[in-house]
């Protein structure tokens, strides 16, 4: 295997994408996510641009990480020597022992940007690179619109990255700035660099086009031994090159050493999402919860028979896990997988009637993808295996909207549990919130668990839009205690009572073996 070095740049070119904003404290548990998972080049951003990047600065000199750092910034300003231009000062300051340098390559971006000539811009390249060469810095100059400016003069595209290469440059990286170049065209233009200059080259790509990961592998395929991204292709635009897809691709399927281990990469991708605010991709290769889910009957047979009927790789090797999804598409042995993974036997006779019973079911508008905590229920009630937590004597919910505009809820609830009954009245923002906060006050001492189940989504679907207010609703619940999350599905022409339902679910599935809170409490109230 040959060794790659990858180059994370999502700390400061990841976070140019809309709604993207990170606190130094966060930033610094970025930075260490990936030293963790084994990144050996991190580029933090500008040192000088804001107090914030200052600070960063200062919080990772005493890190202790073990991936080396870069610091990024510009080529010298027109008119002024490399020594005398603050940035580069700042650069050569730093504590970062990389230092990034972006500079023009394409003649557009010369006459209406930063309005110098080219020999002024070749200069301008050669003596920033020198320059921090000089103060004992590891230098990788970025090419910006490499390909943009290989595409409309060859030989000065060329000119620029050995001026780089010539100065000093450790690495010169091609840019594809604007994401607009396909692959076949990637990989000729980076031969060409590799046969000519005289370093290390680099690959840094944008994915407007969509193919910023192939583009990535096409400039690893003509030579280069750089590869700049940022997790989950975090960036301006449409992002830029993907590394939560570039670095499995290189390790597993082109034979390339880039991290230690791959383990690690799924959690890493979500916790990132997590901490961005975003959800994650469920669709998102290698790492999403759909990358190895099946579905149709067909597939889970051939799966179960040998993964590699319909898996290209083990979830595992990515810290990833298969996914049954259950539908009417479904057969016994889609049944038999899940019911494996929940940990309940089942035998075929039993499969037979829950396929059967998701058919009926899926018919009136459920569907269970999306709510495996239901589905798990599901197969306790065929096996028999099935406790309810209480049993409903009856609920009420009352919205009443006072003059001052306020919408006051509250809903009662009267259950029975060992014999013994409850009756609990609580308000909330609505009648779900209210129902639930009931419930909860209910039951939570006889099972405390549920103090730690949290509903953390709920969606609500329409299922026939032309019977308008008294058409049938369908629910989508997903609760977590923290470590597991799971799904509840309810379906009524009443919202409330398909939501009561969705509801129940969800807390009765967090109460199955298996769970991890079940084993932190009350695990002794229901059956194995």
């Amino acid at each position: 295997m040959s060794a790659l070095l990858i180059y994370d740049c999502t700390l400061r070119d990841g976070m140019q994408g809309e709604g993207m904003s990170l606190s130094v404290e966060e930033k610094l548990r970025v930075a260490h996510l990936l030293d963790d998972l084994g990144v050996p080049m991190i580029e933090a951003g500008f040192p000088a641009s804001n107090p914030k990047e200052a600070e960063l600065f200062a919080r990772l000199e005493t890190a202790g990480l073990r991936a080396q750092l870069a610091a990024f910034g510009m080529t010298r300003r027109r008119d002024t020597s490399a020594a005398d231009d603050p940035a580069l000062r700042g650069l050569a300051a730093s504590f970062a022992p990389v230092c990034t340098l972006v500079g023009k390559t394409w003649g557009l971006h010369l006459e209406k940007v930063v309005k110098v000539d080219r020999d002024e811009n070749l200069r301008m390249i050669e003596e920033s690179v020198a320059f921090l060469v000089g103060e004992g810095k590891t230098v990788v100059y970025d090419a910006e619109h490499f390909f943009d400016g290989w595409a409309d003069d060859h030989a000065y595209a060329l000119r620029c990255v050995q001026a780089a290469a010539e100065a000093g440059a450790a690495y010169v990286t091609l840019c594809d700035t604007n994401g607009a170049t396909l692959p076949d065209a990637i990989e000729a233009a980076t031969a060409a660099v590799v046969a000519d200059v005289g370093c290390e080259v680099g690959i840094h790509c944008h994915d407007d086009a969509g193919v910023g990961v192939a583009n990535s592998l096409a400039g690893v395929r003509a030579g280069a031994t750089m590869v700049q991204g940022t997790m989950n292709g975090y960036g301006e635009r449409c992002g830029n090159a993907n590394l939560v897809s570039i670095v499995p691709n290189l390790q597993l399927k082109m034979g390339h050493e880039c991290l230690p281990s791959l383990t690690g990469l799924t959690e890493a991708a979500h916790l990132l999402d997590e901490l961005l605010n975003f959800v994650p991709d469920p669709d998102q290769p290698y790492v999403g919860k759909n990358a190895f889910a099946h579905k149709g009957g067909l597939h889970v047979a051939g799966v179960n028979a040998d993964p590699a009927t319909f898996e290209h790789i083990d979830p595992a090797a990515v810290g990833n896990s298969r996914e049954v999804l259950i539908s009417e598409l479904s057969g016994r042995g889609t049944v038999l997988s899940r019911a494996e993974q929940a940990g309940v036997a089942i035998d075929d006779a039993a499969a037979s009637r829950v396929v059967e019973r998701v058919k009926e079911l899926e018919h009136r508008g459920f569907q269970f993808e999306a709510a495996d905590g239901s589905f798990d229920l599901l197969i306790r009630r065929e096996t028999g295996e099935y406790q309810p937590l209480f049993q409903l004597e009856s609920w009420r919910v009352m919205a009443e909207k006072r003059e001052d505009g306020k919408v006051q809820t509250e809903a009662t609830i009267k259950i029975w549990i060992d014999g013994e009954r409850y009756v609990r009245t609580a308000e909330g923002n609505g009648p779900v919130n209210a129902l639930d906060t009931a419930l909860r006050e209910a039951i939570s001492e006889t099972y405390p668990h549920l103090r730690d189940i949290k509903l953390v989504n709920y969606k609500v679907r329409i299922l026939d839009e032309w019977k308008a207010t008294g058409a049938v609703t369908r629910v989508l619940l997903d609760a977590s205690d923290g470590h597991d999350t799971w799904g509840a599905i309810g379906v009524h022409e009443n919202v409330i009572e398909a939501s009561w339902d969705a509801l129940v679910d969800s807390l009765e599935a967090g109460m199955l073996p298996g769970r991890e809170g079940h084993r932190r409490g009350s695990a002794e109230r229901r059956p194995a």
